[in-house]
């Protein structure tokens, strides 16, 4: 059952853009917040007062490894850059394609999985001297 509203759809895609101009500034502060602030529009879209409510939660304790990983993606030279990550579901979602729209969901968890992974395995004291 696809219960997203035009209105919904607007919000996404607002929430969309306010992030994708978070990801152009680089301040993977602002990436972060507009981050939450666009899962969280779609959450809403689902008219589930109990899956927005945990997915919130889950956003807001994984936050500070958004923050880890937006960071990391900004300034380092060999991460993977951000794009328009969430264009595909957005379409998925827009078409009212429940199905796509859940596998490009997991197909994006196991992208931030990838990209934190990266930021995990990166040696930050290779250039340190040892006295």
């Amino acid at each position: 059952m696809v219960c997203r509203t035009e209105a919904d759809l607007l919000r996404i895609q607002k929430a969309d853009d306010v992030y994708m101009q978070a990801v152009d500034s680089g301040d993977f502060n602002a990436m972060s917040e507009t981050n939450k602030a666009l899962n969280m529009a779609i959450a809403h879209a689902a008219i589930n007062p109990y899956f927005v409510g945990y997915y919130e939660r889950l956003l807001g304790e994984g936050q500070w490894l958004l923050h880890l990983h937006f960071d990391f993606t900004v300034s380092s030279p060999t991460a993977t850059k951000l794009g328009r990550d969430h264009a595909d579901t957005i379409d998925a979602i827009a078409r009212k394609d429940a199905d796509a729209a859940e596998k490009l969901a997991h197909e994006h968890t196991m992208l931030f999985q990838k990209r934190f992974l990266d930021y995990m395995r990166q040696n930050m004291t290779e250039s340190m001297a040892l006295l």
